[in-house]
């Protein structure tokens, strides 16, 4: 339903939650997106999907395609971004609307249906464990994104 393909697969294992890290009084559109991921240097938006506000899922990279999300993740990952994660002042929240979880829900859902195995998680949970405790504390984080806790959501 939501996946675009141009042939080739890459082997999956990982699908990784990510913000787009901006303010939810705020809208940054898809265009926006790619335009800030070009002015980082990236060929385009780094996500696979991006999930609007109003619950609109967005591919922006063909799935075949490895991402430019994760840092030494994304050769067998997908990226999905959701619009927002910041609050008015710019600290990290949860701003997801009803909408978007909705979204972001029946995403998850197909691309682990589509690929056998792969585990969900967000991209602060791609940090460092410092301290050897087999989990990474909020000290330890990189970043917040995606604001949230995926693992508290069920994946």
């Amino acid at each position: 339903m939501f996946i675009q393909t141009v042939g080739g697969m890459r082997a999956i294992n990982l699908i990784v939650v990510h913000c787009s890290a901006t303010r939810e009084d705020r809208d940054f559109t898809e265009q926006d997106l790619d335009a800030a991921h070009r002015a980082r240097g990236f060929q385009g938006a780094g996500y696979h999907f991006y999930i609007r506000k109003d619950g609109r899922i967005v591919n922006t990279r063909a799935v075949e395609l490895p991402g430019a999300h994760a840092r030494g993740h994304n050769t067998a990952s997908i990226g999905v971004c959701y619009e927002g994660g910041l609050d008015a002042e710019g600290l990290a929240k949860d701003t997801r609307t009803a909408a978007q979880k909705e979204s972001l829900t029946a995403l998850l859902h197909e691309l682990q249906r589509d690929y056998p195995g792969s585990v969900v998680c967000g991209h602060r949970d791609l940090s460092p464990d410092l301290n050897g405790n087999g989990r990474i504390d909020p000290h330890e984080r990189l970043k917040e994104c995606p604001s949230y806790s995926i693992k508290e959501e069920g994946y």
